[in-house]
């Protein structure tokens, strides 16, 4: 390999690769203890936005309504985290889940927080009380996922992954993360595969032309590597166009 990055490591690779988690909270319309939309809060797991900020399936929809002192609790925190005041996010998420303890958007809330403050193990447990609460809540899957990735649980990973994908098969975020475990356990086909889905349900994901490019030099398939890191380079990441220069 003359690209000396590695595999798609979190530490190693540096280009957006896993560097985030799925923000996306629901809105419920249910006045006067409304749940507050984040704005800034949908920070990504990966190149592109997520925008489906939906009510999940199974959410229960009183349990945000039940109390307007755990709802401003919860869209304190949702400021707070905003503001990268994640402790104070945290804080404000506990309080509502003391008053509240059955509305996984609070436990959800609090392991993003935490996983901001890489408090993995503690972000786990809070993804996984969101799950029991809401089985169909996809991105509590998926960010529990990357919180495994990061631990070091690739397995783990690459299950949540999975079970996300079958909540949601249109969210190319949860195939994108997968084939990047996948190719850490050097499964590159495995990870070609995800990576064809990205494309497929998002032709504007560049990260996605770049990464199947190293997987796909890593199985010798150079002249595929080069017209993905092309399209990545001509999508305007940098790295992607000194590689075609000296490779290609």
């Amino acid at each position: 390999m003359s690209i000396d990055v590695g595999w798609l490591g979190i530490d190693e690779f540096g280009l957006n690769l896993l560097s985030g988690i799925d923000h996306c909270f629901k809105s419920l319309a249910c006045l006067p203890c409304s749940k507050q939309v984040p704005t800034s809060m949908s920070r990504r797991t990966t190149a592109i936005a997520t925008a489906l900020c939906v009510l999940a399936i199974g959410s229960p929809l009183i349990a945000g309504c039940a109390n307007p002192l755990a709802t401003k609790s919860y869209n304190s925190g949702i400021e707070k985290y905003e503001q990268g005041d994640y402790q104070g996010a945290i804080a404000s998420f506990t309080k509502a889940i003391e008053i509240n303890p059955q509305d996984a958007d609070y436990y959800y809330g609090r392991g993003d927080s935490k996983f901001e403050l890489k408090d993995f193990q503690g972000a786990v447990i809070d993804y996984t009380k969101a799950i029991e609460i809401n089985p169909q809540f996809a991105y509590s899957y998926s960010n529990r996922g990357a919180s495994k990735d990061y631990l070091g649980d690739y397995q783990g990973a690459i299950s949540y992954f999975t079970a996300a994908i079958e909540i949601n098969p249109q969210v190319a975020d949860f195939y994108y993360n997968r084939g990047n475990v996948k190719g850490q356990l050097k499964d590159y086909q495995g990870a070609i595969a995800d990576l064809d889905t990205v494309i497929e349900l998002n032709p504007q994901f560049a990260d996605a032309y770049l990464t199947r490019g190293n997987a796909k030099e890593f199985v010798n398939d150079l002249a595929g590597a080069c017209a993905d890191w092309k399209k990545a380079a001509d999508m305007g990441i940098k790295e992607p166009a000194e590689w075609v220069q000296n490779q290609c």
